[in-house]
C-alpha cells in the first residue's frame, strides 16, 4: 500500500518539477478607465476623517437614542405584576387536587 501511495506521489512530484513555467500574460484592457476590480488604493486624508465622523455621529444616534428612547426596543408599555397572577393564569394546580 506504501508502494502505491510513494509512486503516485513520486510521479507527481516529478511532474512539477519538469514543468516550465511560462512567462506571466497580461490582459489588456480597451475600456480607457482604471481597472477597479481588486484594485487596492490608501483613501486619502479626508475619506479617512470623514468616514471616523460619520461613523461617530452613527453611534452617538444608535446610543443616544437608545437612552433617551428605549422604548423604542423593549416596547412601550406597562410591565405587569407578577402578584397580581393568579394560580389558574400560572397553570398551578389547586391545593386540593389529587396528584
Amino acid at each position: 500500500m506504501l508502494i502505491s501511495r510513494g509512486v503516485g506521489v513520486i510521479k507527481n512530484v516529478t511532474a512539477l518539477v519538469s514543468r516550465t513555467k511560462a512567462p506571466m500574460k497580461t490582459q489588456v484592457r480597451h475600456s480607457g478607465g482604471p481597472a477597479m476590480y481588486r484594485d487596492i488604493w490608501e483613501p486619502n486624508k479626508y475619506d479617512k476623517y470623514m468616514a471616523e465622523f460619520v461613523g461617530g455621529v452613527m453611534w452617538w444616534w444608535i446610543l443616544w437614542h437608545m437612552w433617551h428612547d428605549f422604548g423604542h426596543i423593549v416596547g412601550e408599555f406597562d410591565y405587569p405584576e407578577p402578584e397580581k397572577w393568579t394560580d389558574e393564569e400560572l397553570g398551578i394546580p389547586p391545593d386540593d387536587a389529587d396528584v
